[in-house]
């Protein structure tokens, strides 16, 4: 359960095995191991970071997602409007993202692989979609008024791309079969 709750309140954050085997006090192995057990059962993903070895790129750390943003606010204990939470860009994040990859699944012929991007400099990409050598990047913004560009030493890297800002304004064909 201090497992869960510890991943409800890091959603849309890297992970780390280190600090969650400190603060449960059991071995880094011993949590490695409930995190497969909780994806395996479906309560949780792991998103991995997108890297070619380029030196400033992070490659070793995973974001925890929850399938359900329902499970997720029971661990934190919070049900309160969106318009009173601290959390909503998380939740939002992980809501959008947990609903591609579920779309994803439906849509059998459309096969991607799936990453976040972030650079030592804190550059950084929420969701990252592989296909066919090519790359598509989407931000997640609560906030529909919020500017935001991808960032220049991604382009530079990855020329090849589609970049998409989702907010509540505009996220419905993210979500569908056959859309963005």
């Amino acid at each position: 359960m201090q497992l869960l709750q510890a991943l409800a309140l890091q959603v849309g954050s890297e992970v780390s095995y280190n600090e969650l085997s400190l603060l449960l006090k059991v071995d880094k192995q011993t949590v490695s191991n409930y995190i497969t057990a909780l994806e395996q059962a479906y309560v949780i993903f792991r998103l991995g970071p997108f890297s070619r070895n380029l030196r400033n790129e992070i490659s070793t750390t995973r974001k925890v997602y929850f399938y359900d943003n329902g499970i997720r606010n029971a661990l934190v204990g919070n049900f309160a409007p969106l318009d009173l939470r601290q959390d909503k860009g998380a939740l939002w994040e992980n809501f959008l993202i947990s609903e591609r990859l579920k779309r994803n699944r439906y849509a059998r012929r459309h096969f991607v692989n799936t990453y976040f991007w972030r650079t030592k400099q804190g550059q950084e990409i929420d969701y990252l979609e592989e296909s066919d050598g090519r790359f598509a990047a989407f931000e997640m913004k609560w906030n529909p008024s919020r500017t935001v560009k991808l960032p220049s030493s991604f382009a530079e890297a990855y020329p090849a791309h589609d970049f998409k800002v989702l907010s509540p304004a505009d996220f419905r064909g993210f979500l569908e079969i056959g859309g963005v």
